[in-house]
C-alpha cells in the first residue's frame, strides 16, 4: 500500500481520496498490437480543464501510450473538445496551454467569449411576442370560462430564446485551430476513428457525428452541437435538423468505443455529485449547505447526481456486455471542494484547477500501481513509477520537462519528428 502523504505535494491533497475504478476483462483477448479507446464525457469549461489535468497525469505515466494516437475517440459535450482535438493530433500538453493560457501556447482561448449573449436569438424571439400575445388574448376571448394568467403566459413560451449565450464562439474558435498547422475540419480526412455524440433536438435520438452517414458536416460544428446545453445555449442547426447537447441521453457514450471492438477503453468523467459532509476543516469554502448557493448549486448538484447514477449504471452493464475490454475509469473525489467551486473564468482558477487534477490523478496512478501494471502488461503498456514518484511535481513541471519550440515552424517540425519516432516504435514492437 502506498503512503498518499508522501507522493504528490501539498498536505491538503490527501484528504481528497481515490476515485480511479479499474475493471478487468472477464474474458480478455490479446492478439498483436492493442486497440486503444478514449471516451471523455461533458461537464462545462470547468470539467474541460479537469479533464486536461487529468489525462495529462495518465499521458505521461504509462508507457507506450498516446492519448493523441489512439484508435478510437469518443467525445461528448466540453469532452468533445477535448477528443477532437486529440483526433486532430494536438497534444494533451499543448491543450493544457491553449485552456490554461500558457506563454508558449500555439492558439489563445478565452472563456468569456463562452458568456457573449445570444443577441440573435433574442430578436428572434422578440419578434413573436406581438403574435404571441395576440393568439393568448384571442384564446382568453373565446374561452373566457377557462381564462386565466398561466394559459397567457403559456402561450408566451414560444417568444422565450432557447439560450441565453451565443454558442457560435466554440465553432470559431476550433475552426481556427483544425484549419491551421495542417490538421484538418473534415471528419472524412481524419485518420482515427472519432465519433462527436449529440441529441436530436425533435426525435431525442443520440446521434453520432463522424459515422457513415453523418460525416459530412464540420468537426468543429459537430462539437459546437455537442455541447449545446439547453437553456444555455440554443440548439444547433445542421442541414433541416436542430442538435443539443449529447449528455442528455448518456454521459460518455463509452459503448461507441466498445463497439469499434478497443481491448482497453479509458474513460473520463468530471461530473460527479459534490459531498459537503466531507468539507475539512481547512476548506475554503465559506458554505456548509449548498442550499445556501441559491439556484445555480442545486441545479449543478442534481444534474452531477443523474450523470453519476447513469455512470455507475453503465459501468456494470459493460463488463457484461463487452466482457474481453480492460476499463479504466477516472473521476473526482465527491468531497472535492476544489472542482465544485471554481470560477472557470478567473485565470489563476483555470491554471490551479488543472494542476489539482494533473496531481491528484498522479496520486490515484500510483496507488493503484501494481492493480494497473497487472493489466496494462497485458497490452504492452506499463507505468512510468519514475515520473509519478517525483515528489511534488507540478503540471508546469510536466510541460517544461517537455521541449517548445517558440516558432510555428518549430512546433511542427518538433510534432512530425516525434510521429515519426512513434511509428517506427511501433513497427519495431
Amino acid at each position: 500500500m502506498v503512503d498518499l502523504k508522501h507522493i504528490s505535494g501539498p498536505r491538503h491533497y490527501v484528504r481528497y481520496g481515490i476515485m480511479l475504478t479499474l475493471h478487468q476483462a472477464r474474458k480478455p483477448k490479446y492478439s498483436g498490437a492493442p486497440r486503444i479507446g478514449l471516451a471523455i464525457a461533458g461537464g462545462g469549461p470547468v470539467g474541460a480543464i479537469y479533464e486536461l489535468g487529468a489525462l495529462r497525469a495518465v499521458d505521461e505515466a504509462i508507457n507506450g501510450l498516446r492519448l493523441h494516437d489512439v484508435d478510437v475517440y469518443v467525445g461528448v459535450s466540453a469532452g468533445a473538445f477535448i477528443a477532437a482535438s486529440l483526433a486532430n493530433n494536438i497534444t494533451i500538453s499543448d491543450m493544457c496551454r491553449i485552456f490554461t493560457g500558457h506563454k508558449h501556447a500555439e492558439h489563445l482561448f478565452e472563456p468569456e467569449k463562452l458568456l457573449k449573449p445570444a443577441y440573435r436569438e433574442y430578436i428572434s424571439r422578440a419578434r413573436q411576442v406581438p403574435g404571441a400575445v395576440s393568439d393568448g388574448l384571442l384564446d382568453i376571448l373565446k374561452h373566457p370560462l377557462h381564462a386565466s394568467v398561466a394559459r397567457l403566459i403559456g402561450s408566451l413560451g414560444q417568444a422565450i430564446p432557447s439560450g441565453i449565450f451565443d454558442n457560435e464562439a466554440i465553432n470559431h474558435f476550433l475552426m481556427e485551430v483544425f484549419e491551421s498547422s495542417g490538421r484538418t475540419n473534415d471528419f472524412k480526412d481524419i485518420e482515427r476513428n472519432l465519433y462527436i455524440i449529440a441529441v436530436d433536438l425533435d426525435t431525442g435520438a443520440a446521434v453520432r457525428f463522424g459515422a457513415s452517414g453523418n460525416n459530412d458536416i464540420s468537426i468543429s460544428r459537430a462539437v459546437q452541437a455537442s455541447a449545446a446545453l439547453p437553456g444555455m445555449y440554443p440548439p444547433v442547426k445542421i442541414g433541416d435538423r436542430y442538435f443539443v447537447d449529447g449528455a442528455l441521453r448518456r454521459t460518455m457514450h463509452a459503448s461507441v468505443a466498445l463497439d469499434e471492438g478497443v481491448d482497453i477503453l479509458i474513460g473520463i468523467n468530471p461530473l460527479v455529485p459534490y459531498d459537503s459532509s466531507a468539507q475539512q476543516e481547512d476548506t475554503h469554502i465559506p458554505i456548509k449547505k449548498l442550499i445556501q448557493g441559491g439556484l445555480p448549486l442545486i441545479l449543478s448538484q442534481t444534474f452531477r447526481a443523474l450523470i453519476q447514477s447513469r455512470m455507475n449504471v453503465a459501468f456494470r452493464k459493460y463488463r457484461e456486455t463487452h466482457p474481453a475490454t480492460d476499463l479504466l475509469l477516472v473521476e473526482p473525489n465527491r468531497g472535492d471542494d476544489e472542482i465544485f467551486f471554481t470560477n472557470i473564468f478567473s485565470f489563476s482558477s483555470r491554471v490551479a484547477l488543472c494542476d489539482h487534477a494533473y496531481r491528484l490523478t498522479r496520486m490515484d496512478l500510483l496507488s493503484r500501481a501494481d492493480e494497473l501494471d497487472e493489466t496494462l502488461s497485458r497490452h504492452g503498456l506499463s507505468l512510468n513509477r519514475k515520473v509519478l514518484q517525483q515528489t511534488g511535481r507540478s503540471l508546469q513541471d510536466s510541460l517544461n520537462a517537455e521541449w517548445s519550440g517558440h516558432s510555428q515552424l518549430g512546433r511542427n517540425l518538433s510534432r512530425i519528428l516525434d510521429d515519426l519516432e512513434w511509428a517506427l516504435e511501433r513497427r519495431a514492437g
